[in-house]
């Protein structure tokens, strides 16, 4: 599972050199032409700021004669701010002017077409957003020539704002704001079981449908209940809880990467997947006592960006993510799962989006994002069926490391050279995660899609946690002894020692995050430390074993994975309690 892959030396420099890296060069001013003065545009220019740093999303709409090329240009108002790394464009800085040109796929713009680019920059004293844009050398001005036929007076009885509560059946924007999540029973039960585990218990946490049976419910299973789909809908009902989570994770192939998660379908099998998976999971979601519940699933954790980072040529690459990238299983089948759920009304789907220590590099980051837009649109789905993303599934990442930052240098050297950061562009799951998220809507994914952030074992408090930056004696020091993810690698993904409970399920916690959540059920493994026989499809990854010194794909380092753990999906009671005791924020 969320497997990481490095990216150094003439690699990185080559991904730099791809369409949206910033390029070296002066600002090009576009003379006005007679031809360019019907050139009009609308330009809403949004940034994340943190101190030091920022990313930015620029929608360029076009409200002028269609366009077939298109330079947008503006100066910052600070001397200090500087474009670093941009995408969907390709970005020009001489001094405080900057350009930003179309690329091949995204230059031509219809009359009231709008498409976003976007970038990482730095600052300091202040980052003031620019106020002023050009567009081939025009001025914007918003579209401002009055049409044709213009607006009557307004109507005496204007719309009102729509209704707090939609009706049942009807998509809301965010579908965790103001409604309670379901609890699932059988977990509450084992975290009740544990001694203090009645402080968390009453979260909302998802429920995992990793085999075919699960849909029905497997009480002889170890990780699985005796809960079905029905069975948990209907409880959901009787809690008066508004929205309920399934994780949707049993492709052919599944997890082409490792084998503490492989499925139990083969990579050939696309057809029994649709046809005795999602087509029984659609039936019993879609049946109109349920309208009432907002069910959301997330899509095929640990599947698409593997087709990116773990093929053949990659570091690890494997013959099976090769097999499944050749007879397009994954694609196909996020695409039909999508279609089919995506087509009820009161379902939202949100893609698993890997995780900053996976996809952070140049060369993941934008082809991941590709491959998502290629699946989302596959066997006969639209972007309309994705409702968001969501990073860090069932993964360790810090949500937000305080005390450095992407943008920090350490007597010369940027953090980014550090062997913990090793040329990520990311060092936490926030930038990152709303970072990817305009690069998805610049590749046409709805601009209202919202992103998750599973922190249910990523908040790394205790007595470990450090208080303040480390030293500067160099930039590894520096990130060292500061980052609160206290991971021997950031590849590694089992089971690991240190970990606590993170930020505690939330709506709206950041700008364009839909929610914080729990996906990942503290106390359930990740894997088995040894191998355990079983008939439940869980197999042996030596990234769960404590005694493991690592692969290319962790940099050779230990696994990091705490002792005598069961197979993935079973509950670990020293685990939970390790999670509970590193909470941050504290229980």
């Amino acid at each position: 599972m969320n497997v990481w892959r490095r990216l150094t030396g003439p690699r990185r420099a080559l991904a730099l050199a791809g369409a949206g890296a910033l390029v070296a060069g002066g600002l090009v001013t576009i003379p006005v032409t007679a031809a360019q003065a019907a050139t009009q545009c609308d330009i809403a220019y949004t940034s994340n700021d943190w101190p030091g740093g920022f990313t930015a999303n620029v929608t360029i709409k076009n409200v002028g004669d269609p366009l077939n090329g298109w330079t947008l240009g503006w100066t910052f108002a600070n001397s200090s701010q500087r474009v670093q790394q941009g995408w969907s464009a390709t970005f020009t800085q001489s001094g405080s002017q900057v350009t930003a040109r179309s690329l091949s796929y995204n230059g031509t713009l219809a009359t009231g077409a709008s498409t976003s680019i976007g970038f990482n920059g730095a600052w300091s004293g202040s980052n003031p957003k620019p106020t002023s844009f050009t567009l081939n050398g025009v001025v914007c001005n918003g579209g401002t020539t009055p049409p044709t036929n213009p607006p009557t007076d307004p109507p005496t009885n204007p719309p009102t704002d729509p209704p707090t509560n939609p009706p049942p059946g009807t998509k809301v924007d965010n579908p965790y704001v103001g409604v309670r999540g379901y609890v699932n029973p059988e977990w509450k039960a084992k975290a009740d079981a544990e001694p203090g585990g009645s402080r968390v218990s009453n979260n909302p946490t998802a429920v995992w449908l990793d085999r075919i049976a699960a849909i029905n419910g497997t009480p002889d299973s170890s990780s699985n209940g005796a809960f079905g789909v029905k069975d948990h809908l209907d409880e959901a009902l009787r809690q008066g809880a508004g929205y309920i989570q399934f994780v949707i994770y049993n492709l052919p192939g599944r997890d082409c990467s490792a084998l503490a998660s492989n499925g139990e379908l083969g990579p050939d099998e696309l057809p029994k997947y649709k046809a005795q998976y999602i087509d029984p999971i659609a039936a019993i979601q879609g049946d109109s006592k349920y309208s009432s519940l907002r069910i959301i699933n997330i899509i095929e954790i640990d599947s698409l960006p593997n087709l990116v980072t773990n093929t053949s040529g990659q570091p690890g690459g494997t013959v099976m993510c090769d097999t499944v990238k050749a007879n397009g299983a994954y694609v196909n089948g996020v695409g039909y799962a999508l279609a089919k759920l995506g087509s009820i009304g009161n379902v939202y789907n949100y893609i698993d989006a890997g995780h900053h220590g996976w996809l952070g590099w140049d060369s993941n980051f934008g082809p991941s994002a590709e491959i998502l837009k290629t699946a989302a649109v596959a066997s006969g789905s639209t972007v309309n069926n994705v409702h968001g993303f969501i990073t860090n599934t069932a993964n360790y990442s810090a949500l937000q490391e305080p005390y450095f930052k992407v943008t920090d240098n350490v007597n010369g050297q940027t953090v980014r050279q550090s062997k913990w950061v090793d040329w990520n562009f990311y060092v936490d799951e926030l930038s990152f995660a709303q970072a990817f998220r305009t690069k998805l809507v610049s590749l046409g994914f709805n601009s209202n899609i919202g992103m998750l952030i599973d922190t249910s074992r990523n908040g790394w408090g205790g007595s470990a946690r450090p208080t303040g930056p480390g030293a500067m004696t160099s930039v590894d020091t520096y990130v060292n002894g500061g980052r609160v993810d206290r991971r021997l690698h950031l590849g590694n993904w089992c089971n690991q020692a240190g970990a606590g409970l993170g930020e505690r399920p939330r709506a709206n916690p950041a700008t364009g995050i839909d929610a914080y959540v729990w996906v990942k059920p503290p106390g359930e493994s990740d894997g088995s430390s040894k191998e355990i026989p079983n008939n439940e499809g869980k197999g042996f990854d030596r990234m769960c074993d404590p005694t493991y010194g690592g692969n290319a794909r962790n940099g050779n380092n230990p696994s990091g994975a705490l002792a005598n753990a069961p197979i993935s999906g079973a509950w670990f009671s020293a685990q939970f309690q390790e999670l509970m005791r590193n909470a941050y924020p504290a229980l």
